[in-house]
């Protein structure tokens, strides 16, 4: 996969690539962010090994990808820096523009991720997801309190590390083990640990999202890409084909291409064809948080397409 293959929100045209490029050059040597806080470092392609995996050693690393253009990154870029200055080195936030480094941009892709904002926390060279999407500072707080709560109980960080006392229930480590299983690509274990999860909580949404991701990394990972692609261009009305054609690009990121394809097939068939293109829409919404934009979008085209 190529930059230009992939973008977690949307094309990104090369005068977008360019000017994020001009942004990263006119930074600091040093690294740090506008405000000059230690705790807040600006990391790239290059750097990110020593300035995030190696630094997780012996603090934790809040990572923020985010973008120029993106709205929530935003939002929710200065209410990490203001944790991350409060915090006054329990972690470190790194924030990494993915327009200006393409190579971490399309290793979000390969992790599934579905859109920026994304943060990440590295511990001990571990990656593990945090937040996506943007959030109001109190449900960050929130967040951050669970996570370092789980990972203190987990022995990954000392007790006494100085992060505040939480009010909150501690995060599921259940949710935790899944969740570090498919950054690593075990898919059978990240499966087992959301499994486990369902089996008390039948309804827990990030278990059934974490499942919906599982079931189409294990599809996407079966197809032949160039054969896939061919086989939709050349067989339009084909509800198969286009299925397939839509599971890689979700898989690559172009949620909003892998929807529209399926709601396309939707219009153009009828019967069996018109079915199976549709019951498997409805089921790659679950692999998204039920409220997120691109699937209130699709749905409206949907209802749309069918009635």
């Amino acid at each position: 996969m190529t930059s230009s293959d992939f973008s977690l929100h949307g094309a990104i045209d090369l005068g977008a690539r360019r000017a994020a490029a001009q942004r990263q050059q006119q930074r600091p040597a040093s690294g740090a962010s506008d405000d000059s806080s230690q705790h807040v470092i600006d990391v790239t392609d290059a750097t990110f090994n020593t300035e995030v995996v190696e630094r997780s050693r012996t603090v934790p690393v809040l990572v923020d990808f985010w973008a120029d253009w993106c709205q929530p990154c935003k939002q929710l870029g200065p209410i990490l820096e203001k944790l991350a200055n409060e915090a006054d080195g329990r972690w470190v936030l790194a924030k990494v523009d993915i327009d200006a480094n393409p190579a971490l941009g399309q290793q979000l892709a390969r992790m599934g991720v579905q859109g920026i904002p994304f943060v990440a926390a590295v511990v001990a060279g571990q990656m593990l997801p945090v937040l996506n999407g943007a959030a109001p500072e109190p449900q960050v707080r929130q967040v951050l309190d669970q996570l370092f709560a789980a990972l203190r109980q987990q022995g990954m960080l000392p007790e006494d590390d100085g992060a505040d006392a939480v009010q909150q229930p501690a995060a599921d480590p259940l949710e935790i083990e899944a969740e570090a299983a498919l950054q690593r690509g075990d898919l059978d274990g990240a499966a087992t640990a959301f499994g486990r999860i369902l089996e008390t909580s039948p309804n827990d949404p990030v278990a059934k999202s974490g499942l919906a991701l599982v079931d189409l990394q294990r599809r996407a990972q079966a197809y032949d890409p160039a054969a896939v692609r061919k086989d939709a261009a050349d067989r339009p009305d084909d509800a198969a084909a286009q299925v397939k054609a839509a599971d890689l690009e979700l898989v690559e990121g172009r949620i909003d291409e892998a929807f529209d394809r399926l709601i396309g097939t939707v219009r153009r068939t009828a019967g069996d064809e018109r079915e199976t293109a549709r019951k498997h829409l409805i089921a790659l919404f679950d692999v998204l948080p039920p409220d997120d934009p691109r699937v209130t979008r699709a749905r409206r085209k949907l209802a749309s397409a069918l009635f």
